[in-house]
């Protein structure tokens, strides 16, 4: 039993560690884009369909650069005097 514990926690630690924020917007970019697919099979009017359309593949774009690998970010270096 503390074999399989210990194991599961050395798991854990070899994954790198995402940003919090960009896992929440990943998640709400996902729940919106299933919403939005509920929408159109629902609508009939093809100008709303359009609508649609063009909002999923607004969020499909937005997903596609979160699933990318983060951003890095450049720090200052403080010049030497």
């Amino acid at each position: 039993m503390d074999e399989l514990e210990e194991e599961r926690k050395a798991g854990r630690n070899r994954r790198p560690q995402e940003d919090p924020e960009r896992q929440r917007q990943r998640e709400s970019l996902k729940l919106a884009r299933t919403e939005m697919q509920q929408q159109l099979a629902r609508t009939e009017h093809p100008a709303r369909r359009t609508q649609i359309t063009q909002a999923v593949a607004e969020i499909e774009k937005r997903l596609s650069g979160l699933e990318g690998p983060a951003p890095k970010v450049e720090t200052k270096k403080a010049k030497k005097k």
